[in-house]
């Protein structure tokens, strides 16, 4: 026990260096690095293979939407355990000649054949984070040709190739990535087709070891042919049907033969002069923006960005937006989402009344009229001006365990988020999107471009696309300190599967607050933890346009690299 904890001290001693212990000439000390500037293209991922895809694809005359496809199915491959085709894809893009925002809903629904009845039979109260049940739809592969066919420019055989050449010949594994997949072994190590996969020589690969996925590389070059089809009407799709019938899974050849992404509207809030944008539910990026509204009636600037106030003041902010989380978001087909009401000024004001000087323990949702999981975030940028955000997922790390025989992915397990009780907003139904952790952000000022960004991990993210608005905006952080700076979280909020916050949840403090906070804030009745690896993981892109140049940003708790040319 004693040896465990000592790792667990070292671990954090490492981390709280690697983030914050650094001796800078310019910028604030916790920055890991200076922006990334660049005048023509700009790639942020978190894996520097992806980045170098990203820009190979730009200089070849990509788009920006070309770069963020490629980048994705590279990170498919190369950062397994946080997304893959099997999972879902959420996108806001920049379009450049219009002058507008889109954004793309690219999460699939529950199996058609899967009732509530199904659940009761089996006893089960939740539902189970791996195996068959959990398994929806993959939106991924749909995802990238709805954008493809709006905003491509070069091929889509072109685009997955990177990917295929990687996936053939092997690359070198990644410290984070190689610490990810060999925590998954324990939990769907022994699931069908996982170590043929991910441990073909016995073991999960090691830091710098050189790994392969042959079967992804043949399942790439189907798509890359034969087009979306392959993976929803095709041998792709048949296969996966075949493999969920013999797992005694739901998931059928006729679901992924129905489905179909949905280009939605985005919405946004304004924050001391600042447009923020994000998309609608089924996600959870409004919660972002409700957190922004409370927020903007606080002078938070004169607060700080490490004291008690600010960090109590933005928990309770939290807290409220997140029970309201719990009780409203969920798909829109399915449930009444009062977004306007909820991401309103005047709601944001009443809502503000119950925030007090002490922790709130329960919080009830308003009227108006989640920490598990790994994603991967990108944003590109190319020399025409166009921009694009781009979130995707398994959910919990590698997802389901459920990998289709010889196709070198994993089906995601997204499904693990309805809620098995009657008659709430995201209780389970055939043929309905869960809610969805997953958020792309974006920012414009005075209807122009300012900020791409995104912030992966769970309910991690609507907390820290807040705190990036606020580091930059309040406390005059550049695009890379925004991200560098010190992270507040709070987890144990109401969740819209059913838990309901009695107790007030727990505050994690990255390294960087000061005792004193900690202390003060727990004299109002916060209960602070510590954390380790549930910070999230940053990218961003901002663009300055008095320079006419793009800033890059990434993640320093990640593997991650932002690079332009």
């Amino acid at each position: 026990m004693r040896l465990n904890q000592s790792i667990i001290a070292l671990c954090c001693s490492a981390l709280s260096l690697q983030a914050y212990g650094f001796d800078r000439v310019t910028g604030d000390t916790f920055a890991s690095r200076s922006p990334v500037y660049a005048q023509h293209g700009m790639a942020a991922t978190s894996q520097p293979l992806a980045t170098q895809v990203a820009l190979d694809v730009l200089k070849a005359g990509g788009s920006a939407v070309d770069a963020a496809i490629a980048a994705n199915a590279t990170l498919g491959l190369v950062e397994p355990t946080g997304c893959g085709i099997g999972g879902d894809l959420f996108a806001i893009v920049w379009d450049a000649k219009t002058e507008q925002l889109h954004a793309l809903n690219a999460s699939g629904r529950s199996p058609k054949s899967l009732s509530m009845a199904d659940f009761e039979r089996l006893g089960l109260s939740y539902i189970p984070p791996y195996g068959p049940l959990p398994v929806s739809v993959p939106g991924a592969v749909d995802g990238w040709f709805e954008l493809h066919d709006k905003f491509g420019k070069l091929p889509m055989d072109k685009l997955l190739q990177p990917a295929i050449d990687y996936a053939e010949n092997g690359f070198p594994v990644s410290d984070l990535i190689a610490f990810y997949i060999d925590r998954s072994v324990a939990k769907i190590g022994n699931y069908p087709g996982f170590k043929e996969t991910y441990m073909p020589s016995g073991a999960a690969p090691k830091t710098g070891e050189i790994f392969k996925n042959p079967d992804l590389a043949a399942t790439y070059k189907l798509i890359a042919t034969q087009g979306r089809d392959a993976f929803y009407k095709g041998d792709i799709a048949r296969s996966i049907d075949e493999f969920m019938k013999s797992q005694g899974g739901f998931l059928s050849y006729q679901d992924l033969a129905e489905h179909q992404s949905d280009w939605v509207t985005p919405v946004s809030i304004n924050y001391r002069g600042i447009d923020v944008w994000e998309l609608p539910p089924s996600g959870q990026g409004i919660a972002a923006l409700q957190i922004l509204e409370m927020m903007e009636g606080y002078d938070v600037a004169s607060m700080g960005q490490t004291s008690p106030e600010y960090v109590h003041t933005f928990v309770e902010a939290k807290k409220l937006a997140f029970a309201d989380r719990a009780k409203y978001y969920a798909d829109p087909d399915f449930a009444e989402v009062p977004v306007k009401q909820l991401i309103s000024t005047e709601y944001a004001t009443e809502r503000r009344k119950l925030i007090g000087d002490k922790a709130g323990k329960s919080v009830d949702a308003g009227n108006p009229a989640l920490l598990h999981g790994d994603t991967i975030y990108l944003t590109t940028a190319d020399a025409a001006g166009n921009m694009v955000s781009l979130i995707q997922s398994n959910y919990r790390g590698m997802g389901s365990g459920m990998i289709p025989t010889g196709r070198g992915f994993i089906l995601q397990d997204r499904g693990q988020l309805f809620s098995l009780n009657e008659g709430e907003a995201n209780s389970y139904a055939p043929g309905k999107r869960p809610f969805h952790t997953i958020i792309p952000a974006f920012a414009t000022k005075d209807g122009k471009p300012w900020l791409s960004f995104g912030v992966m991990g769970g309910a991690t993210q609507p907390q820290a696309h807040a705190q990036i608005i606020i580091n930059m905006i309040d406390f005059g952080m550049n695009v890379q300190e925004a991200g560098d700076a010190p992270r507040i979280l709070h987890t144990g909020s109401s969740q819209p599967t059913g838990q309901v916050m009695k107790k007030g949840g727990v505050v994690s403090l990255e390294s960087g607050f000061p005792y004193q906070t900690k202390r003060d804030l727990m004299l109002k009745g916060h209960k602070i933890q510590e954390s380790l690896g549930a910070y999230g993981g940053y990218q961003a892109i901002e663009w300055d346009s008095a320079n006419k140049v793009y800033r890059g940003a990434s993640e320093s708790r990640k593997d991650g690299q932002a690079a332009g040319y």
